[in-house]
């Protein structure tokens, strides 16, 4: 063998051997169709809406006193043309924002999910309509209503992760009279069946842009969810709780005081007689709040009004040696 047909042997293995390092070391790439989501981020979306599916399901099964059933089937990523290719028509969308995200999500639901919906509200056993058709102007007002119902508490699954407030947009039939993205804009799409009282399916669908998410990418983490899951609320968070508990009423009673009797003493009580207390006139009083002994006070009167003072919160160990003093 010469040495020209040698030195072209070795540049071909060495060429061979080369490639084959290539090979491994790239991997096909979709210009057209990239992935901007990873799979710990579709994954996070898919723990974040399985909470809010079991809201939901809670929800509306109260409101419309019948049983709603509510699961999440699949979290893709696709294009926005794609996305609204595949969606039926006529189907019922609500455009609403996530403050302070930019951009627009979409909610689809079915027409046989929002018809039975609408039927229960109008009265009705909450059956499908057998012909598939636009909602009217009626039915749509309660569309209305109900996909603010579903967004509070989508709003309230995404506080755990981000502070977010829903802000609803707009209402249409379809998907392509609406423009929230460019067509090849990845977006990522939750899907969810709906059994209504085990009888009747549907689906509706959550559409999240790119664009919207990209701010909070490092927030959807399955292990940014776990680590998050347990912390304290924050200021405004705690505010707005205590708000709503304002308006709960709750039992509170005063204890004077105990003894044992037996029962034919109690059957045999009339008015005038005297019962003797085991507690002494200087002792404090215990006060109950919805059953629970929870503060020491003193008794009194204001304006001719009986009252308490609350002294000190309720010491278990505190009332128990005073029976020994």
């Amino acid at each position: 063998m010469s040495d020209i047909e040698e030195l072209t042997d070795n540049l071909r293995s060495a060429s061979d051997e080369l490639d084959d390092s290539e090979h491994k070391s790239y991997k096909l790439y979709n210009f057209r169709r990239p992935d901007k989501f990873s799979k710990d981020n579709l994954r996070a979306l898919r723990d974040i809406h399985r909470e809010f599916s079991k809201a939901i399901s809670l929800v509306l099964s109260g409101y419309l006193r019948m049983r709603v059933e509510i699961e999440i089937v699949s979290v893709d990523q696709l294009t926005y043309e794609e996305f609204v290719r595949s969606m039926p028509s006529p189907t019922s969308v609500g455009v609403f924002e996530f403050e302070p995200l930019s951009g627009q999500i979409l909610l689809g639901v079915s027409f046989e999910v929002l018809s039975c919906i609408v039927n229960r509200m109008l009265g009705g056993l909450g059956t499908v309509d057998a012909q598939v058709r636009e909602l009217t102007d009626i039915e749509k007002a309660l569309a209305k209503k109900v996909i603010n119902i579903i967004l509070q508490s989508l709003e309230d699954s995404w506080n755990t992760i981000i502070p977010v407030t829903g802000k609803f947009i707009s209402l249409d039939d379809n998907y392509q009279s609406i423009q929230v993205a460019t067509a090849g804009e990845i977006v990522a799409l939750l899907t969810f069946e709906v059994q209504i009282s085990g009888k009747h399916y549907g689906l509706f669908s959550l559409c999240f842009p790119y664009p919207v998410l990209e701010t909070v990418l490092t927030h959807l983490s399955t292990q940014h969810i776990f680590q998050t899951k347990g912390l304290v609320a924050s200021s405004d968070e705690r505010m707005k709780m205590i708000s709503k508990l304002n308006l709960s009423n709750v039992d509170f009673r005063v204890q004077f005081g105990s003894c044992g009797i037996t029962l034919d003493d109690f059957l045999q009580l009339t008015e005038g007689d005297i019962i003797k207390l085991d507690n002494k006139v200087q002792d404090d009083l215990i006060v109950m709040v919805n059953g629970e002994k929870k503060f020491f006070a003193r008794p009194g009167t204001i304006k001719d009004q009986v009252c308490v003072k609350i002294t000190e919160v309720y010491d278990e160990m505190r009332e128990l040696l005073r029976n020994y003093f």
